[in-house]
């Protein structure tokens, strides 16, 4: 079971931190060349399209986390440095998800539908921030596991 539990953990992770690095290096600068509401409902599309694995990566990390927690490390207390780390950056980039979601996000679609393009064009800005600050937090938490699995933090 902890070696089902890893693999959805690892696949989850791959994917969040996979899809932000491809939006932010990838697709923000290859959309550029649209028109702004063009780029702006490409957006929208692409969102709706990845958050729903974001969602899922938001409550199966977490279940598979705590699972190989208290299975493979008997609890927090004797879990090692990078698994505290990674569990708080995790449940900060949960939250910073969570809220990007039902705040700008939210306010992205409404916009779009309503052609109200400066507006929107804010909510997707507050996105990218979100995102850029999300992305960050999800190379620290590769660097600490892969690096802390090997000493690191002995």
């Amino acid at each position: 079971m902890n070696a089902l539990a890893i693999s959805l953990h690892g696949i989850l992770a791959t994917i969040w931190i996979g899809g932000m690095f491809f939006a932010l290096v990838a697709l923000r600068p290859s959309v550029a060349i649209l028109e702004p509401n063009e780029r702006l409902m490409v957006f929208t599309g692409v969102f709706k399209r990845f958050f729903p694995w974001v969602w899922m990566a938001s409550l199966v990390l977490p279940a598979t986390g705590y699972w190989l927690v208290f299975n493979a490390f008997s609890g927090f207390a004797t879990s090692p440095v990078y698994v505290h780390i990674m569990h708080l950056l995790g449940l900060i980039m949960i939250v910073m998800f969570v809220y990007l979601y039902y705040g700008p996000f939210r306010s992205l679609k409404q916009k779009v539908e309503q052609q109200a393009w400066p507006e929107a064009g804010q909510s997707l800005n507050r996105i990218r921030q979100i995102v850029q600050i999300n992305l960050i937090f999800g190379i620290v938490i590769l660097v600490v596991v892969y690096s802390g699995r090997y000493g690191l933090f002995n």
